[in-house]
């Protein structure tokens, strides 16, 4: 919109409603969420959010992949679209604010803006889109960021409507049963804006109240299999045992010796294992890790690939099983776009809000958006540092500094026509 006779202002009070409102699905005792994708309380908040976008007058849009938008078309069909928003989906038994907040806030600014539009007879140049993205946790559904991926042109379309979860679900019966196996184009925006919680504690620990992003970490995200024998544990002397789990416990001690071989700039993980048959009684026949090794140095991440590789043999030798990995997928590290990190900067400052430039370890959806055009994640404090757990907080100022500082980002956009300078 043309020069305006005012900042647009949120409701602060509706902001708190819409977080009170979708974390009542798949609420958990400790005040936590458990809705990971595709299922039934995924699917109730996404039914609440696009009640919202209705309600709100905006069109609502769902693509091949599950992507949910609602798109407000003031300015004209042919207008440049700014996109905005972030997921729905949670870890089982996470937090409330990682990935909800940024759909919220997005969801709020539109409103804002379109309410002071309407109010000092604006016209906008730029269309509006809100998202929530399909499966950006990956806590069901391997890979994460699925839905965005599949946007970006990572993923192709039927590889991510073919993973399955567990139990053999594929992405795309879950979508099909939740409602939300879409036909949609999906909308082509010129920038994508995301707000989150930080999920890091560097805010906190600063006292400042933003945080953009500048860069994400590069990742591989390896799944290796363990293959021994399934024996009776009671009968089976120890030297005769072909222990997949023990083969597998090894395999994750190495990787974790990987990160101070590496002075730090290495983060690995193994968060989850299956263990089959999985019975008290049976000494495994194998094992599946999910391990996850970070960094922002590329040539770290392929230095730990070759260092993992080279652990597989004798970590298994040592347990008398083998060891294959299964697959590996590999995300680059790189920048957000550099015209909206100064963007989100010049608009803090003029909001009196302080800022702080970090980086991102964990992976956001704005990532893979980046191949389609500008993108940028902006944090607000998470309180310890903590998320993917019930227990993570973020107060409701800061989530207010975050929502106006994401509706005024929106609404300086909307005057460059949706391009930031410099990106």
């Amino acid at each position: 919109m043309p020069e305006a006779l005012s900042f647009p202002m949120i409701d602060g009070e509706r902001l708190r409603r819409f977080m009170d409102e979708v974390s009542a699905f798949g609420a958990t005792k400790g005040g936590g969420v458990d809705r990971p994708a595709g299922t039934r309380e995924h699917g109730r908040a996404r039914d609440w959010l696009r009640g919202q976008l209705e309600a709100a007058g905006l069109r609502v849009a769902i693509d091949p992949i599950g992507n949910l938008f609602g798109i407000l078309e003031w300015a004209g069909p042919d207008a440049p679209l700014i996109l905005t928003g972030s997921h729905l989906d949670s870890q089982p038994n996470g937090g409330r604010f990682d990935g909800a907040y940024g759909v919220v806030a997005s969801l709020e600014a539109i409103l804002a803006l379109k309410g002071h539009a309407q109010a000092h007879g604006l016209s906008p140049r730029c269309n509006l889109a809100l998202v929530d993205w399909m499966n950006e946790e990956g806590a069901r559904f391997q890979p994460s960021l699925l839905g965005s991926s599949v946007f970006g042109g990572q993923l192709t379309l039927d590889y991510a409507l073919s993973r399955k979860d567990g139990d053999g679900v594929s992405v795309e019966t879950a979508l099909r049963e939740t409602g939300y196996l879409g036909k949609d184009e999906a909308p082509n925006p010129v920038s994508y804006l995301e707000m989150h919680v930080e999920c890091g504690g560097d805010l906190e620990a600063s006292g400042r109240k933003i945080g953009p992003f500048a860069r994400h970490w590069g990742a591989l995200k390896v799944k290796i299999k363990v293959t021994g024998r399934q024996t009776h544990t009671g009968p089976t002397p120890m030297a005769h045992r072909q222990d997949a789990l023990l083969g597998a416990a090894y395999l994750i001690a190495a990787i974790r010796d990987l990160s101070p071989r590496a002075a730090d700039t290495l983060y690995t993980s193994v968060g989850r294992i299956e263990v089959i048959p999985n019975s008290p009684n049976i000494v495994p026949g194998e094992a599946l890790l999910f391990a996850e090794l970070r960094s922002p140095e590329m040539a770290v991440l392929e230095w730990a690939e070759g260092e993992l590789n080279a652990a597989l043999g004798p970590c298994a030798d040592k347990a008398g099983v083998r060891a294959e990995i299964l697959s590996i997928d590999r995300r680059p590290a790189g920048r957000f776009a550099p015209g909206l990190v100064r963007l989100a900067q010049e608009e803090a400052e003029d909001l009196g809000l302080s800022t702080q430039t970090l980086d991102t370890i964990g992976g956001h959806d704005a990532i893979p958006v980046l191949a389609r055009c500008p993108a940028i994640v902006v944090a607000v404090p998470s309180v310890g540092g903590i998320c993917h757990n019930a227990v993570e907080f973020t107060p409701h100022e800061d989530l207010e500094n975050g929502t106006r500082l994401l509706t005024r980002m929106l609404w300086r956009l909307d005057r460059m026509d949706g391009r930031p300078s410099g990106t």
